[in-house]
């Protein structure tokens, strides 16, 4: 009688230990995040990823490759509930859909016209073709700005659509285009193959770069959610910051550059970080500007209607 009351006391530690992890497992959130390519400024999504800061804060997160233009609408359709270009976001809730930014990275993007040594000057490049992710995309407008400052018409350049940064270094290293528009640390890599750092592009027009955009229902809905999702990342930030020789690791091995080029990057890339989470106004108000050069806007549009910030530290 004695052992069997030991077998049913272990049998019910066992089981109420077992329910335990169950419930632990099950308290856990899920979400989905649309990422279309390996890029440097998706490192705080990597880093909450692989360093358990998303299981932290009580979250599940599944990356799902996909291309930037149909994110708004996977968002919209419940196939996602983020991603992470700003500039996608933003155009995509001027044309009607239900989106807001309630994160930004960074203060600015050091995007690079990199090219064959052959181009030598701008005009080098008429009759050529330039890699880009692809049209209304961040690389597009930065290098529109700069074939204005250097008065070479468009339509005199010919371009190839990639998808992504990645992709626009791979089109580069492969000899199919005369330049590609990079940022770290694909410019750097290609610099070591032998090609040029021809212009910098990123700082010609305000245009928001990587943070969070999530649909109003998911903001409403599931603002919980919402909220552990941003503290995950920018605990990622303060991790990037706070352990300079692992990120750096990090940067060499997912992106294959040497240690020294990975040194660089994170040099550059630490610098980008702004202080806050936010976007400033004039960079929202400055992008709507952009965007009036090619299709309707309405004038009195307020730019902070598209973003909501309550949910970061210290917001209201």
């Amino acid at each position: 009688m004695k052992g069997a009351g030991s077998l049913s006391l272990v049998l019910f530690l066992i089981s109420f230990l077992l329910r335990g992890i169950s419930g632990a497992a099950e308290s856990l959130q899920k979400i989905r995040v649309g990422l279309p390519s390996l890029a440097l400024t998706y490192m705080p999504f990597y880093v909450a990823q692989e360093k358990g800061l998303l299981k932290k804060s009580g979250l599940e997160a599944e990356y799902i490759q996909m291309n930037t233009g149909i994110q708004p609408q996977a968002i919209i359709a419940g196939n996602i509930n983020f991603f992470p270009s700003l500039s996608t976001g933003i155009s995509a809730a001027v044309a009607g859909l239900p989106l807001v930014v309630v994160l930004n990275f960074y203060e600015i993007t050091p995007w690079m016209l990199v090219t064959t040594k052959e181009i030598n000057k701008p005009q080098d490049l008429i009759g050529k073709k330039i890699a880009i992710s692809g049209i209304r995309t961040s690389p597009h407008y930065f290098l529109m700005a700069w074939f204005k400052k250097v008065e070479i018409s468009d339509k005199d350049v010919g371009f190839i659509m990639t998808g992504g940064t990645a992709s626009s270094f791979a089109s580069l290293a492969s000899q199919q285009v005369a330049g590609a528009v990079l940022t770290p640390p694909f410019d750097d890599k290609a610099v070591t193959r032998g090609f040029k750092k021809f212009a910098l592009v990123g700082d010609l027009v305000d245009i928001p770069t990587s943070g969070l955009i999530a649909s109003r229902q998911e903001v409403a809905n599931h603002r919980d959610r919402v909220q552990k999702t941003i503290a995950a990342l920018l605990d990622a930030v303060t991790w990037i910051r706070a352990n300079r020789v692992e990120s750096v690791r990090m940067i060499a091995d997912k992106f294959k550059i040497t240690s020294a080029e990975a040194e660089r990057t994170y040099e550059t890339y630490v610098s980008m970080f702004n202080k806050d989470g936010r976007l400033p106004p004039k960079v929202a108000r400055g992008y709507l500007d952009l965007l009036r050069q090619e299709r309707p806007v309405p004038a009195d549009l307020d730019s902070q209607k598209l973003v909501d910030f309550s949910m970061l530290p210290g917001g209201k």
